[in-house]
């Protein structure tokens, strides 16, 4: 008799509401047959996250790439400007600053949040006075040290752009990340805390909001100038989202909550049943952040290394990664210059295991995991 196969436990999986809220938006758009990257699903998704965020506006893209390119565009970064960016985050944050033809500038990380080093960040100013903007991200959920950064931001007269692709739903001391700087992007993409199956926007946060937001929509939309005849005054791009995946974003906003409460339940069984395990250390987390815990990251210390504790779960079939590898240690980034820290960020690259974190995962999904890496230290 053949055995019963095991369920593949993944990463991070799609996970549509249980109510059927994206399929009731879906329908409308067919059934009005509003299906281009125009209609009310759009309008209402913006209106909708900036609402929920408390961003002054958002604009609705086919990628969260998408979304830091038309970040930059609306500061006014170009050729030659230097971007200073966050060398431990995925190459997505740091991509858009060349297809500027600007020069990004690496910044190491600090240890207690994972995230962009502020003392980092001091040094690359006084190496680099007349930067554009900085680019900050907050990895698998967890908030930079926003206090610090953008006071240095501020006082450097510097924009700050967040990168909150992975952090939508935490709060940094009450407050949505993606709404501290004067810029902020989401990802929509299928692995993220709720999906649109591909998609982005762009918050908009600063005095002129709606102004920007409104520029933005125009790049997004291949620049056309407003004539009968099809005339292009600037350079534009095909980055708007389409009436049908903004309409499981529609749905997918009203089961934000569930899922970040899912999240941190996640994050909270790994660190009850495994977390005092010798020389394994998850992500740390601190009071004035509540991280909506996308991936359950952790670094080894120890006898187990990083391939051990993957090829392990994968025997089982369970799914889990390393901790994104900096820029800084990239080949496509190997020109630009690197601000460090103390290793910090190519530590953790170095030690570090995503968990699999997937909002469908059962008790008896996370039982299985945790029994597997108990397994190594047994």
């Amino acid at each position: 008799m053949i055995g019963k196969l095991k369920k593949h436990i993944y990463l991070a999986s799609p996970h549509m509401s249980e109510q059927g809220y994206e399929q009731e938006y879906i329908n409308e758009a067919f059934e009005t047959n509003w299906i281009a990257p125009l209609g009310k699903n759009v309008d209402e998704f913006e209106k909708g996250m900036a609402q929920k965020l408390g961003a002054k506006a958002g604009v609705a893209l086919t990628t969260g790439t998408a979304a830091i390119h038309l970040a930059l565009k609306t500061v006014g970064v170009g050729k030659g400007d230097i971007v200073f960016c966050q060398s431990l985050t995925f190459s997505a944050s740091a991509n858009p600053i060349t297809y500027q033809n600007a020069t990004p500038v690496f910044i190491d990380s600090d240890e207690e949040t994972w995230n962009m080093s502020p003392d980092a960040l001091e040094r690359a100013f006084e190496k680099y006075p007349n930067a554009k903007a900085v680019i900050v991200v907050h990895l698998y959920g967890m908030a930079a040290d926003l206090d610090k950064i953008l006071e240095i931001c501020n006082r450097h007269c510097i924009p700050l752009i967040e990168d909150a692709a992975e952090s939508l739903g935490t709060t940094y001391k009450g407050r949505y990340t993606g709404t501290f700087g004067h810029l902020g992007i989401i990802s929509f993409n299928g692995n993220k805390i709720i999906t649109t199956s591909g998609g982005g926007m762009l918050l908009l946060n600063g005095d002129n909001a709606e102004a920007e937001a409104k520029k933005a929509r125009f790049w997004a939309t291949q620049s056309r100038d407003p004539a009968r005849h099809y005339q292009h005054s600037e350079i534009g791009y095909n980055y708007r989202m389409s009436n049908i995946v903004a309409g499981i974003g529609r749905g997918q906003l009203k089961v934000l909550d569930d899922r970040v409460e899912k999240k941190r339940y996640i994050y909270n069984y790994y660190q009850e049943h495994i977390g005092d395990l010798d020389g394994l250390h998850l992500m740390p987390m601190h009071e004035w952040v509540r991280s909506n815990c996308w991936l359950t990251a952790l670094t080894l210390s120890g006898k187990i290394t990083p391939e051990m504790l993957i090829n392990a779960l994968e025997e089982d079939d369970v799914e889990s990664r390393p901790i994104w590898k900096p820029m800084h240690l990239q080949p496509a980034f190997a020109e630009y210059d690197y601000i460090d820290n103390g290793g910090v960020a190519q530590n953790i690259f170095e030690n570090g295991v995503c968990l699999p974190s997937d909002t469908n995962m059962t008790d008896g999904d996370l039982e299985r995991v945790c029994a597997g890496i108990l397994r190594l230290w047994a």
